[in-house]
């Protein structure tokens, strides 16, 4: 029988699940998935962690405990770095530790260090450190190495071209879901901004893009834009922002904030998150100054209310109707005097674009 690695449902699965699963069963690995988020999950992660904690740490703690009984190893990569010269969040770095130190019975953990923070860091030592632990064939390690990044590259691209429609979980598969060239029913399309793990876990988000899609919205979320495009239009703040993951939502936001397809933006936020809360007020002033498109700020912890949620999105709905359609009159008149001065300059009919102008 082969041995069992647990992967929680939380934080970086959102990101690289893929990858970890494809590396894992080209190894010969078991991988088993924590169970989706219940009030019963989350309740477990509260009792064991601080009140300090965010609410995505505590919900992944939850996770890890319903892994405890079910596997041989339980899969918390330490993730100091995905790109140089920058970071990840400092509580993602410390996650392993404080699992290792507040559950008790815990299995053996797998938290080898990924830091690609200097130029010659390599991402192949890391997996190859976790695949050491199951073969000893270094040909075997690279092979299924390979294949990991393989995977990663079809989900990002997936996630790119909107096939997974923005509301599921890394492991759906594309096939079942819609395309970006196929037609959307909703009338208004609104650019949520937020870390997967917060808009993709049901339970938490309270079904956000689910409910915004049922109101008539086509959501557009940071996944669904190449990553070197979000990187380009993060480079507009004065100083580079060294939060990886941050970096993205920051650049997501300025890019859909110029797009004219795009009418309103939703920011969602962890209550008690810092680099949460510093790019909020960064997307916040670039709004105010830049744009006049509607913004809607969200932030969810373990006692935001479904009900209260439900109410801001309807009235922000109502607003990038209302916003849209004033903006739309405003576009008829101007076109109507246009073509009425021409009319009175020349008196000639522009067979253009049916109205008077000049010959």
């Amino acid at each position: 029988m082969s041995l069992k690695v647990g992967i929680p449902r939380a934080l970086l699965y959102y990101y690289y699940f893929p990858q970890w699963a494809a590396f894992f069963n080209h190894l010969g690995v078991q991988v088993v998935v924590s169970r989706e988020t219940t009030r019963g999950l989350l309740e477990k992660g509260l009792r064991s962690t601080v009140d300090e904690a965010c609410l995505p740490v505590k919900l992944a703690v939850g996770h890890v405990l319903d892994l405890r009984d079910r596997v041989d190893y339980i899969f918390l990569p330490r993730l100091v770095s995905m790109a140089r010269r920058e970071y990840i969040c400092p509580k993602f770095l410390g996650f392993p530790d404080m699992v290792r130190n507040t559950i008790d019975g815990i299995g053996p953990l797998i938290d080898c260090n990924l830091d690609l923070y200097r130029k010659n860091s390599s991402q192949y030592d890391f997996f190859y450190a976790v695949g050491k632990m199951f073969t000893r064939n270094p040909v075997k390690i690279r092979r299924a190495y390979h294949a990991s990044l393989e995977a990663l590259r079809r989900h990002c691209l997936a996630m790119e071209s909107g096939a997974l429609a923005g509301e599921t979980a890394p492991e759906t598969t594309p096939a079942h879901q819609n395309r970006t060239g196929e037609a959307r029913a909703g009338d208004v399309n609104v650019a949520v901004i937020g870390h997967p793990y917060n808009l993709y876990d049901r339970f938490i988000s309270m079904n956000l893009i689910k409910r915004l899609k049922e109101n008539g919205a086509n959501v557009l979320t940071a996944e669904q834009l190449p990553e070197q495009m979000a990187r380009r239009e993060a480079q507009r703040l004065p100083k580079k922002l060294f939060w990886t993951l941050n970096q993205r939502m920051i650049g997501a936001a300025y890019h859909y904030f110029e797009r004219p397809d795009v009418h309103g933006v939703i920011h969602v936020a962890s209550f008690g998150c810092g680099p949460d809360s510093m790019t909020g007020e960064l997307i916040e002033r670039y709004a105010r100054k830049w744009s006049r498109k509607p913004l809607l700020i969200l932030t969810l912890d373990e006692h935001t209310g479904e009900a209260g949620m439900v109410t801001r999105l309807e009235a922000f709905l109502d607003m990038v109707r209302w916003r849209r359609n004033l903006a739309d009159a405003a576009a008829a008149t101007t076109t109507k005097i246009i073509a009425k001065k021409a009319e009175e300059t020349t008196g000639a009919p522009d067979t253009s674009t049916g109205v008077f102008a000049a010959k």
